[in-house]
Order: C-alpha cells, then structure tokens, then sequence
C-alpha cells in the first residue's frame, strides 16, 4: 500500500499546491454543511468576525509573534532531524512569489479557523477541534516535536477564540504565522539553490 509520503513524493509542486487549495475547498464545504446544523442562522455566525481592529492586530498579531519567535528559536536550538518535516512545506513555498504565498497563506488560514475554529469547536468545544486539527495535520504524526508543535500551536488559537469570540483574531494569528514561517522557508530553500548552483 502507498504511504502518504511516497504520494506526496510523487506530486510536483503545481500539483501539491493544488492540492492544498483542493483541501481547503473541502473545509470550506465542511463548515457549509456542519454548520448548517450548528448555527440557528446567518447571523449566528457573522457574529463570530467582529471588525475591531485594535484587538485583531494586537492580539492576533501578539499571539503570532509569540509563536514565530519561539518556532526560530527551538528550530536553531533542536537537532535538525527534530524540526524537518520531510521538506513538504519547502516545496510549497519555495516557487511562490509573494502575492502567492500569501494568497495559499490567507486560504489556509480562513478556512481553517472557520473549520476547526468557528464550526468544530462552537459546536463540540476546545479539545475536540484542537485534537482534529492535530489529526488533519498527520504528516507530523512520525515526528513527534512537530506534532506536539501543531498542537500546541491548535490549543493556542482555540484558548483565544474562546476567549475573544473573534475569529477574524485567530485567522490574522494563523495568516501571519503561515506568512512569516512560509517567507524563512522560502529564502532559505532559493539560498540553497544559489548554493547548489554556485558549486
């Protein structure tokens, strides 16, 4: 039986970032039909983005510098076998040019939040949605620092969501985590290249 990883292996980059989007397409339909049965109406669910901009940018983007600063901190600290996660996020983000990568960034995050974070979790709570995002993200299972990082990461956004209620907060946390993380892998795989190619 083909692993995941041997299938992952075998798609080129164009196909693997449309894979992503294809993903995201189906959390979106996801939260459609669950919410559907969560929410007793549209506006039941409008009401979880409140445009207040100072606790979006503040808060979301306080929580997301947290986590970046901590992310490039254990990265230069734990061993390298630790931290790599088989170079699948390298080959995502190395081709992208900005307006890309923050176009697959911005469609990460809002499906996602609206998935796990306003759906999953109004619906069944903290732990259930964070342990599903954790599962969904089962690329990491083989590497168990990554995978309690996804984690972590999931308790986090779900911790401020229910404290804030907001979910345009978490979607800027996890638009600006995505960005930032996505931006370093990038620069460091084309600085590899230059390398590779000056030898």
């Amino acid at each position: 039986m083909t692993s995941q990883k041997e299938i992952l292996a075998s798609l080129t980059d164009k196909q693997l970032l449309i894979q992503v989007y294809v993903t995201q397409g189906l959390l979106l339909g996801l939260s459609f039909v669950i919410g559907f049965f969560v929410f007793d109406n549209w506006e039941a669910f409008w009401a979880l983005f409140q445009n207040e901009l100072f606790p979006i940018v503040l808060i979301g983007g306080g929580l997301a510098l947290a986590v970046i600063m901590l992310d490039v901190m254990l990265e230069r600290l734990l061993p390298a076998e630790w931290v790599d996660d088989g170079g699948l996020n390298e080959r995502l983000f190395r081709s992208l040019t900005t307006p890309r990568l923050l176009l697959v960034c911005a469609t990460v995050a809002v499906a996602e939040e609206i998935f796990f974070r306003g759906v999953l979790q109004t619906a069944f709570g903290l732990v259930a949605a964070s342990l599903l995002f954790a599962v969904v993200h089962v690329r990491y299972l083989p590497k168990p620092w990554l995978f309690g990082q996804v984690i972590a990461v999931s308790f986090l956004l779900g911790l401020t969501f229910e404290w804030t209620g907001n979910l345009l907060i978490t979607i800027f946390a996890h638009f600006l985590i995505d960005v930032v993380v996505g931006m370093l892998i990038r620069a460091r795989a084309q600085k590899d290249m230059r390398e590779v190619k000056e030898v």
